[in-house]
């Protein structure tokens, strides 16, 4: 069953209305088989309309959407040959982020995520996707691995943001989150990001620090959540829309900013609806990035990362000299 959204019940009661057409069609001989097509396109075409005007906060909840693809529905959607590979050599293992090595269209890859876990028992296991410490030190250790064997990295990003718990900063939460956004500015073999869901604060940064950073069309981005930011500035959560407009977090306005270079498409509805299909577009543009990327040397690899990242906003600077000119 589809979980409808807020902004969605209009195409859930549509919809709703064609299952109940259908059930009461079973073994009647009145035919209604023209009336159920016409209401499956004004669903279609309702659904369509609706996702093409989403505001930010919109996007926002359809990339927290539960049925949404994480890491593990990915890895077996796009990958093969995945090996888990887990600990940090110095605390312990989190379930958080998960890497290892993998298969994309023949190609080898070290493939580094967050997992948020799809039910509650999965979901506290995994901790709803907040890394911990030992979290970003599996995934240095991993991306120092990808050097030594010439390994490109394809990281899967979708955090709220690093876990904020007391233990997390006994253990150094700011430092190894820092050193992850280090190890990847500093590999030497090509390394693609893509931010499948939400991509939240350093948590997310620290997976994301690659030469070409992609995003899913309904993804979202930024450096505090919506309801976090509301909650500093207008001291209540219930101005999260407003946060999320202001704070240009959706693809569309990544873009057009310079801090990520491609968005990928997703099926009408979002990727919840057609995983497979997003799946196939997402393993594409993956495979073409990483072709583009293959032969060139570490010192170029770092060098682009180095311009990508001092220059974002350059693009919308120039668009606004123009503008005044």
């Amino acid at each position: 069953m589809i979980t409808y959204l807020e902004f969605e019940k209009p195409v859930a009661t549509l919809e709703a209305r064609i299952a109940e057409l259908r059930t009461a069609s079973e073994g009647d001989d009145v035919d209604i088989s023209g009336e159920l097509k016409r209401l499956e396109a004004k669903s279609r075409e309702l659904l369509s309309s609706t996702y093409k005007a989403l505001t930010p906060w919109q996007k926002t909840q359809v990339a927290r959407h539960p049925a949404r693809p994480h890491f593990k529905d990915w890895v077996e959607l796009m990958f093969d040959e995945f090996i888990p590979l887990g600990g940090d050599r110095h605390f312990g293992e989190d379930q958080a982020i998960v890497g290892g090595f993998a298969t994309l269209k023949g190609r080898k890859v070290v493939l580094i995520g967050h997992e948020k876990g799809h039910d509650t028992e999965s979901r506290i296991r995994h901790n709803f996707g907040m890394g911990k410490p030992e979290g970003y030190r599996k995934a240095i250790r991993l991306m120092e691995l990808a050097g030594r064997f010439g390994l490109p990295v394809v990281t899967l990003v979708d955090t709220s943001g690093a876990f904020p718990g007391v233990e997390a900063e006994e253990r150094g939460q700011a430092e190894a989150i820092a050193r992850s956004t280090e190890a990847c500015l500093a590999l030497p073999v090509p390394m693609v990001a893509i931010i499948v869901g939400e991509g939240g604060s350093g948590g997310a940064v620290a997976l994301a620090s690659a030469e070409r950073v992609l995003m899913l069309e309904h993804a979202v981005y930024s450096v505090i959540s919506p309801e976090g930011c509301a909650s500093i500035l207008w001291r209540t959560a219930e101005k999260a829309p407003q946060a999320a407009e202001a704070m240009k977090m959706t693809a569309q306005d990544l873009a057009e900013l310079g801090v990520i270079d491609r968005i990928v498409s997703e099926p009408v509805g979002g990727a919840h609806r057609d995983p497979v299909a997003t799946a196939a577009t997402l393993a594409a543009a993956i495979d073409d990035e990483l072709a583009k990327l293959s032969g060139k040397g570490a010192k170029a690899l770092r060098r682009m990362r180095e311009d990508r990242f001092l220059g974002i906003g350059e693009k919308k600077s120039r668009r606004q000299k123009r503008r005044e000119t």
